[in-house]
């Protein structure tokens, strides 16, 4: 009686078969799990925006601060400001994290640095500052009073996502043993450029300069509205703060084991030529603006106008936001430094 069987050409090509399906589907699996991760972070971002309306139809049109408008004119640093305001005017409010077992956590005026936009140099801890803290309690109250909740962290921001993982569904979200007593941020971040005064990051009719110290201002920490500003459709609201989309790598080396998420500090949103963070705009809509255009942008208005889109006159000179320490060449403090403020733009028009 004849068996019928496979023989082993019949099962080598079935199992080639077989691999080649998987090495074309593999691919095609990976990027729609990095859609959607997109798209949920889109959707993230969606959500901050209609929270931030909602926050500014309640505080008369004023985006987030923690700042009062005038505490420049109590001192010409935050330290002195700080203290005579406490002194003549009394303490200002502290930032909020959030509730745990009936304790308050917070941010007194002690760390002065979490109030500012952004900390120059001579701060308490520069490069710091309340673009960094849009998940604090006085803002998560409108979304869903939770310091740590997934909204806040984009879906491809691992490294950080990883930290506070034990933290998002816990009623006890400050504890140490849950993140070792440290606190993560968000994933997105606020544009500096856009809650310092205007006039700050314009040209300073005294040195030419597109900086002005906000101490030297009375009203230099005011904070616009969200009606202020001119290309609302062109300039950077808030956007993811790591390389995240097309990474290659983890951790910047350059902070060494000095990484904010257990010795691992993610390479940020301007490190690279690759990075397109996810990003909103002032009018509302989202798209994944990056690096490159950014810098095709900038390098446009310098050959047209002499000054491009953000300033190399701060106190962090042509360095901007830590563009030395990147990925590759990339050279833009985009969002972060915007010429004009509020009032200015990221990106070219058409």
């Amino acid at each position: 009686m004849n068996r019928k069987a496979f023989t082993i050409i019949e099962l080598l090509v079935v199992v080639s078969i077989i691999a080649l399906l998987i090495g074309i589907l593999l691919p095609a699996i990976g990027k729609a799990r990095d859609n959607a991760r997109l798209t949920q972070s889109q959707a993230n971002l969606r959500n901050l925006a209609t929270a931030h309306a909602e926050y500014g139809a309640e505080w008369g049109d004023k985006q987030l601060s923690f700042i009062p408008d005038n505490v420049s004119a109590y001192g010409t640093n935050e330290q002195s400001a700080f203290q005579n305001y406490a002194a003549q005017v009394g303490s200002p409010s502290e930032i909020i994290l959030g509730w745990e077992n009936g304790t308050l956590w917070i941010l007194n005026p002690v760390y002065y640095s979490s109030f500012l936009p952004i900390a120059f140099p001579g701060s308490v801890e520069e490069y710091w500052g309340a673009f960094r803290l849009i998940n604090a309690g006085n803002f998560n109250t409108y979304i869903n009073n939770r310091f740590y909740d997934e909204i806040f962290y984009a879906p491809k921001d691992t490294i950080v996502l990883n930290m506070v993982e034990p933290a998002l569904d816990s009623p006890n979200q400050f504890s140490v043993g849950l993140l070792g007593g440290d606190i993560a941020m968000s994933s997105y971040i606020l544009s500096p450029a856009g809650m310092f005064n205007a006039q700050i990051l314009s040209e300073n009719p005294n040195t030419g300069d597109f900086f002005t110290d906000p101490w030297s201002v009375p009203a230099g920490y005011k904070t616009p509205s969200y009606s202020a500003p001119l290309f609302p459709d062109q300039k950077t609201h808030m956007l993811e703060h790591h390389w995240l989309q097309n990474s290659e790598v983890d951790c910047n080396p350059a902070f060494g084991a000095q990484g904010t998420y257990d010795g691992c500090e993610p390479f940020y949103f301007n490190h690279a030529w690759a990075s397109i963070p996810m990003t909103l705009f002032y009018d509302g809509h989202i798209e994944g603006f990056g690096v490159r255009q950014s810098e095709q942008a900038d390098n446009r208005s310098l050959s047209q106008t002499g000054t491009g889109l953000w300033s190399r006159d701060t106190p962090f000179g042509s360095e901007g936001y830590q563009s030395d320490i990147g990925f590759d060449f990339a050279n833009t403090s985009y969002h972060i430094f915007t010429i004009g403020g509020i009032r200015g733009r990221d990106k070219a028009s058409g």
